[in-house]
């Protein structure tokens, strides 16, 4: 079963868990650099988080891995550095 990619407005969102040491560093680093990005939180109980954790689950290998980041061009990244995702959005800004 293909698992479809979640649509977005921004050219970067982020998959995150508040339970997440990963996830707080790269918002915050993404933060202090006035990086824009939408943030999802996977457990937040809202309707579509199971096709979220899906799509998150089949980009990582079978594996729910948090952050992952979603870029407007479809591509992803799984715990990126702020400085990556930053660079990302410079490509796509372009």
């Amino acid at each position: 079963m293909a698992v479809a990619t979640p649509e977005t407005t921004e050219h970067v969102t982020v998959f995150f868990a508040d339970w997440c040491p990963y996830c707080a560093r790269l918002r915050s680093d993404l933060n202090s650099s006035e990086t824009p990005y939408a943030a999802i939180d996977v457990d937040n109980g809202a309707a579509g988080n199971d096709e979220l954790n899906e799509w998150i689950k089949s980009v990582n290998n079978g594996n729910r891995v948090v952050p992952t980041v979603l870029y407007s061009d479809g591509t992803h990244a799984t715990n990126p550095p702020a400085a990556d995702v930053r660079a990302k959005l410079e490509e796509l800004n372009a």
